[in-house]
């Protein structure tokens, strides 16, 4: 097994133990929950992990409350995750208290205080709020590359250095484009055309269709990277669920892509990870 497979063992390894407890929430008590809200373009989903900062529970719901990465349905955004807050508390027998938010790379001063908002006004204390690349390389742990987030609306790039994140940035085009160019090429609504490419079937089908799209993503990354010591890149975030995504993307930049077990979980379990225990 290579280095970088090793690497990313760990990262795998708690999505995976992720998508067990969102089936069967682990009930055995904890002192201390660390609940990540991740309010996605096209999804919303919160984790929940133990005292030692394992996943016991979860659950997310599609929803079309933020666009391009800003909360756009405020009061559609609270109800989502205090419907979703109670359901795990139900599920755990407790009350959550403390939970952390995060937003697009780059977008603190236009979008932040409505992401603590809606944490807030659905029941939490909002304890942390931080960059989603940032916060995904919580769990993917990468030391030297890029972290790449493609959401619905925008795709998020976090440089690391030893560890350290030395620049960040964020811009439009993630899978909101990719479901455009599918309405359009099929005849079928926005709706339709979301449903449609998240049936892994279709992917092998779809993969001419969004390869512009793809490519637009790949400039971007390529743009951003340039001038800095980039070895390798992490794909997270929805949009990265789509089937070969990491292997187009790196014959564009020419730089080693990876991309961990089920990237729509990374994000949120590293919001969950960087949650404190007390009020911002």
């Amino acid at each position: 097994m290579s280095e970088k497979s090793v690497a990313f063992e760990y990262c795998d390894k708690m999505v995976e133990d992720f998508e067990k407890v969102i089936e069967h929430p682990v009930r055995e008590k904890s002192s201390v929950y660390y609940t990540g809200v991740d309010l996605g373009t096209a999804c919303v989903v919160i984790a929940v992990l133990d005292e030692n900062k394992r996943p016991v529970a979860g659950a997310y719901r599609y929803a079309d409350v933020v666009r391009d990465g800003m909360v756009v349905d405020y009061i559609g955004a609270v109800q989502i995750v205090r419907e979703l807050k109670e359901q795990i508390e139900e599920q755990l027998d407790t009350e959550l208290i403390y939970a952390a938010g995060a937003i697009p790379p780059g977008t603190d001063l236009l979008d932040s205080g409505a992401v603590k908002n809606v944490i807030q006004g659905a029941g939490f204390e909002c304890t942390n709020l931080l960059d989603e690349s940032t916060a995904a390389n919580q769990v993917l742990q990468m030391k030297n590359g890029a972290v790449v987030d493609i959401g619905g609306g925008t795709t998020g790039i976090s440089i690391l250095k030893d560890g350290e994140v030395v620049y960040i940035a964020d811009e439009p085009t993630g899978g909101t484009h990719f479901s455009l160019v599918i309405a359009g090429a099929y005849g079928k609504s926005f709706q339709e055309a979301e449903v449609f490419k998240r049936d892994e079937s279709h992917h092998k089908e779809l993969a001419p269709v969004i390869k512009p799209v793809v490519d637009k993503v790949s400039s971007i990354i390529s743009n951003h990277i340039k001038g800095h010591q980039v070895d390798e890149i992490s794909l997270v975030g929805g949009t990265c669920c789509f089937t070969g995504i990491e292997d187009m993307i790196e014959k564009k930049t020419g730089v080693y892509t990876h991309k961990p077990h089920n990237p729509m979980f990374v994000t949120p379990l590293g919001i969950a990870l960087s949650c404190k225990q007390e009020e911002m």
